[in-house]
């Protein structure tokens, strides 16, 4: 199993959760989160004073999927969230150990589904 992890564009979101659903990937957890990468943020202009605003907006969005699943959940968020700008985010992937279904006590693939 693979933990996705992808930080990507708040104003992705829906069209990354679109793509997902169309791939039967039903399973997500949203988090707004804020961060900086490689462009260290923006610098914004108000009553002709600039400011920096260093730590920007995004959205969080992690799936736990079986790993023959994953490259296709990954190119399907990389093409969604993408608009071609610096700040479309990046994507982590984690090997998963186990999974436990809370309700049942069931572990494994069978509580992954």
């Amino acid at each position: 199993m693979k933990q996705i992890t992808a930080i990507i564009r708040d104003e992705r979101l829906n069209a990354v959760k679109d793509a997902l659903a169309s791939i039967d990937c039903k399973s997500l957890t949203v988090t707004d989160v804020k961060g900086r990468g490689e462009q260290l943020g923006i610098t914004e202009s108000y009553r002709g004073n600039e400011y920096r605003i260093d730590l920007l907006t995004k959205v969080e969005i992690m799936t736990v999927v079986h790993d023959e699943k994953a490259p296709e959940v990954i190119k399907v968020i990389c093409e969604a969230a993408k608009t071609g700008k610096s700040g479309d985010g990046k994507i982590f992937i984690q090997n998963v150990e186990d999974v436990i279904r809370i309700r049942t006590g069931e572990h494994g693939d069978i509580a992954l589904d």
